[in-house]
């Protein structure tokens, strides 16, 4: 996603700043997928000029939450309940990182989720650099509650 977007492809990145920050771009959404890239700027870099895993974290997680949420869904928001992350190989300065989030598993509220993260350089050659699984959690959504109205669920969200 681009500062200079109208409207986001999906409507949890239209108060997404991390994101745009990052600035990544969603080339294709449906349901429990989500493929995105974001090109590694100086910036994202750590004191040895690769990726900070932060940033890869970061990246990774943004694909992981568009597989959860489907479009048009406001009742309920779909949250990590937990992650792991391994890095593979190192990314460089101005590589295309792309991250490809499927879902693996749904079980109630629960879900499951793998996301493979590649960096591509001008050359167009391809290497994995991390591989992230996410665990989901569906949660009432505070902000489609009316006012006053929000259920007391503060324990859930926090351990959700």
């Amino acid at each position: 996603m681009k500062d200079t977007d109208v409207r986001p492809a999906h409507p949890i990145l239209e108060l997404d700043h991390a994101s745009r920050w990052l600035g990544i771009d969603v080339v294709q959404l449906a349901d429990g997928h989500a493929t995105i890239t974001m090109r590694l700027r100086e910036e994202m870099l750590n004191g040895f000029g690769i990726a900070h895993g932060g940033m890869v974290f970061a990246f990774a997680d943004s694909a992981f939450a568009l597989a959860c949420n489907p479009v048009g869904e406001t009742d309920t928001i779909t949250v990590a309940s937990g992650v792991d992350i391994n890095f593979l190989s190192s990314a460089l300065p101005g590589e295309l990182l792309t991250a490809v989030a499927n879902r693996r598993a749904s079980a109630g509220r629960s879900g499951l989720y793998d996301i493979a993260i590649t960096a591509a350089n001008d050359d167009g050659d391809t290497r994995l650099i991390a591989e992230f699984r996410g665990r989901s959690r569906t949660v009432p959504n505070r902000r489609s509650q009316p006012s006053g109205n929000a259920p007391n669920n503060q324990s859930e969200e926090r351990n959700a």
